[in-house]
């Protein structure tokens, strides 16, 4: 069985000031989706599935098909390439859509798009996110193991001291589970830095106050591994959230949110992996010269090809 792979490449980068998914950051003008692609590959992923929106889907099926026309996957079989789009409307019928609203509904609506496409266990990604071949790894190895599984779900969780910026302060996700793996609850926490006394600390989205973090908890980076299952599961949710969102100009549906509905009504459990990776992104315009400094570094030090393909 080979897992999908699907990539959250909807959004629209307005903080960025342009498409991030489709900016060329590696030495050869690689995106980060491309690495993504790469390590996938290398970890028996069979297909990749994109989730757009629709003013820039010619261009990214263009790109793709001119940059993995001649890729396989290690079994030689050719790697798969399908399109989804993301849009405002793309809610059921029952609801009349606020003419005022301008964005999608958020990351689990954009993952409910690719329902018909995917039948299989399949990985979630942001397209922007550097994750590292460990995490595809892990999470290709849950897949596998639960290709008949039904309402057991995971996310790969990143140790937070693999995630900070340089840029100062960041909102992380911080995972708490049982002693068992199963995940209980992700808590925001936010400015979450180094402070001068060398003490990792975050502002606690619960409790407002201002904690202290281990460096090497768990946090989600919106690395999620899932069943077909789930896309029934967070339908049903999607319509709850719609009966009270509906009027609303930014509610969104976000994972988390879907996730911990099930697993607060018994319907899902989620486990968490653990990677080593360390995690790099871009959000601001301001973050890129250090992307490609790191790119540029694992390409000097063998991690990557370059060119990549």
């Amino acid at each position: 069985m080979k897992p999908t792979l699907l990539v959250l490449a909807a959004g629209m980068g307005s903080r960025y000031g342009g498409l991030k998914q489709m900016d060329g950051l590696g030495p050869s003008g690689e995106t980060i989706i491309d690495y993504s692609i790469y390590d996938a590959v290398r970890s028996g992923f069979g297909k990749v599935v994109y989730i757009v929106r629709e003013y820039f889907l010619q261009d990214m099926k263009d790109a793709v098909k001119k940059k993995y026309s001649g890729l396989k996957c290690p079994d030689g079989q050719p790697l798969e390439f399908d399109f989804v789009t993301q849009e405002l409307d793309r809610i059921p019928a029952r609801f009349t859509l606020n003419p005022e609203r301008q964005k999608p509904w958020g990351t689990a609506h954009a993952v409910l798009m690719a329902k018909d496409k995917i039948h299989e266990p399949f990985v979630v990604i942001n397209g922007d996110d550097y994750y590292g071949s460990d995490s595809f790894k892990i999470a290709a190895d849950w897949c596998r193991g639960h290709e008949h599984s039904t309402g057991v779900y995971a996310i790969v969780g990143f140790e937070v001291d693999n995630t900070l910026s340089e840029s100062g302060g960041v909102s992380r996700g911080i995972c708490q589970y049982d002693a068992e793996g199963h995940l209980i609850t992700v808590v925001e926490h936010h400015n979450v830095l180094i402070e001068p006394d060398g003490v990792l600390r975050g502002d606690n989205s619960v409790t407002g106050e201002r904690v202290e973090l281990k460096p090497k908890d768990l946090c989600s980076m919106n690395f999620w591994c899932f069943t077909p299952d789930y896309f029934d599961k967070s339908a049903v949710i999607f319509e709850s959230f719609l009966e009270k969102n509906i009027g609303e100009l930014k509610a969104e549906f976000y994972i988390p949110f879907a996730v911990d509905n099930m697993i607060k009504t018994g319907n899902g459990s989620c486990d968490v992996l653990s990677t080593k990776s360390r995690w790099f992104g871009v959000t601001f315009k301001e973050d890129r010269p250090a992307v490609v400094a790191k790119f540029a570094q694992l390409v000097a030090d063998g991690v990557y090809p370059s060119p990549l393909y």
